[in-house]
């Protein structure tokens, strides 16, 4: 057995779903240690890699040729067809069992036994890794290590740097926190009344997160201004467009300046997060969310905010939020005026999606017309304004009012939803809130709770990495990078 000294940043994903059924599995009640398999779709993006689990194999407890406390064996025919499925679609597997004593860290036994499983599935699958493997406390919390061949039949080992779990709540566990190699850093002055209000854990789970907010303008603004300030770790701010006179009224911190030097909006929003010096990292996407290399970079985040306004856009979100089992957090604000001062309606929605749960589709928040409509204006816009004029197509709304106070409280209030779900913190159980709106005019608030999985998106979670990219064939077509910074 070898251990890597300096090996990739590695996470393991599961949807919450996949988590509650591993713990069923995983803990009977007889006290004995039980295993399963995972079958994960892969990324691996600028030395991250993702694992990210898309088919759980339970081991039958009665097959099972040994369990106690400290110790479960199986016969290995007992995972042959997993391996195969494994090496026909590419998988990556990860074995997973329960320590019942709460041990935190691998024992020699696990050693042992991981040291006689993996060349095998090295061999079975023609795939030198990383695959892995995983421990379940008693409480729910996971660690993992990854397992590559070392070229000498056997085995290298280095850690899983964080196991997440997308469920109702959002769960982000370390390596060194749960296996106590490390002490948990200060908290920043400025973060100390965040952390009293918080808790210490949430400011450094926040520090250590990489959340990707897709479009930097009325609602993306502040976002960007919130969660810098908030103490994340990394921002990726994806935005094709440039600052204009028109956004001036709230794009928050562009200048007239700005406008007049047509400054690409990410770079205005970086700025801003530079010179408030609290440690945030900023990476620049200056294209399209339609650029495959920005469905890449992005896939590779822990958190996704969609602050865009075309239907196309948040459908390929709530598609990378599946296919790579990332939480999703989706604003959108719609206001109608007669410009003349009289206001009809002032409404807003936060959307909380899911890996493996309802989509925005399911949830009727996206039409399959108004997505059609979308991705035609985009692709073809001379065939869209053909079949708008001849009222084949669902015209696409353009150029609504927007006013930076309506913004800011939706954004707002798509930062306290994703602040609820890494620290729950609400009466009722974070579940009944997957869709929260909000009527200014009526002074309404309703909530609605998770519904049934979609039957689309559901049976791609954890997919990962396919060809063409999210089973979309123009994301295989456009091979432009996008400008980055940091």
């Amino acid at each position: 057995m070898t251990v890597l000294t300096d090996p990739p940043l590695t996470t393991l994903r599961l949807s919450g779903r996949q988590h509650a059924d591993l713990a069923r599995h995983l803990f009977p009640g007889d006290g004995c240690e039980a295993v399963a398999l995972l079958l994960c779709g892969r990324a691996l993006r600028d030395g991250r890699h993702v694992l990210a689990v898309h088919e759980i194999v339970s081991v039958p407890h009665d097959v099972c040729t040994e369990r106690t406390p400290v110790r479960v064996s199986w016969p290995t025919s007992a995972i042959e067809e997993a391996l195969d499925r494994a090496a026909a679609h590419g998988f990556a597997v990860v074995k997973v069992h329960s320590h019942p004593t709460g041990y935190p860290a691998f024992s020699e036994t696990d050693n042992a036994s991981d040291g006689d499983l993996f060349p095998s599935v090295f061999g079975r699958t023609d795939d030198p890794g990383p695959h892995g493997s995983a421990v379940m406390l008693p409480d729910g919390r996971m660690f993992a290590r990854t397992a590559t061949d070392d070229g000498q039949g056997g085995v290298q080992f280095g850690p899983v740097e964080r196991v997440a779990v997308a469920g109702d709540d959002i769960s982000v566990w370390f390596y060194d926190d749960v296996c106590g190699d490390a002490g948990r850093a200060a908290v920043p002055e400025f973060a100390r009344r965040h952390a009293q209000a918080f808790g210490a854990g949430t400011t450094e789970r926040l520090r250590r997160l990489s959340i990707a907010v897709v479009g930097c303008s009325g609602t993306g603004s502040p976002v960007v201004e919130m969660l810098a300030r908030l103490g994340v770790g990394e921002l990726v701010l994806v935005d094709p467009d440039v600052v204009e006179e028109k956004n001036l009224n709230r794009i928050v911190n562009a200048t007239r300046a700005d406008a007049e030097a047509a400054r690409p909006k990410v770079d205005v929003l970086a700025d801003a997060v530079r010179r408030m010096d609290l440690g945030t990292r900023v990476v620049l996407l200056a294209a399209s969310l339609f650029d495959p290399s920005v469905v890449r970079r992005v896939s590779a985040c822990d958190v996704l905010v969609g602050c865009v306004d075309t239907v196309d856009g948040r459908d390929l979100l709530n598609r990378v939020a599946a296919y790579y089992s990332i939480p999703y957090v989706d604003v959108g604000v719609r206001l109608d005026a007669d410009d003349a001062g009289g206001v009809d309606g002032i409404n807003g929605t936060v959307q909380y999606l899911q890996p493996g749960g309802s989509s925005l589709m399911s949830r009727k928040a996206i039409t399959p017309e108004a997505l059609a409509a979308a991705t035609l204006r985009r692709t073809d816009p001379e065939a869209y304004e053909g079949l708008r004029r001849e009222k084949y197509v669902l015209g696409v709304e353009e150029d609504r009012p927007a006013v930076v106070s309506v913004n800011t409280y939706f954004a707002a209030m798509a930062v306290n939803e994703l602040l609820a779900r890494l620290h729950p913190y609400r009466i009722e159980e974070n579940g009944e809130f997957a869709t929260y709106r909000a009527n200014l005019v009526q002074a309404r608030l309703l909530q609605e709770p998770e519904g049934l999985p979609c039957p689309a998106l559901a049976p791609k979670t954890g997919r990962g990495d396919v060809r063409p990219l999210l089973g979309m064939p123009e994301l295989s077509e456009r091979n432009a990078e996008p400008r980055r910074a940091a």
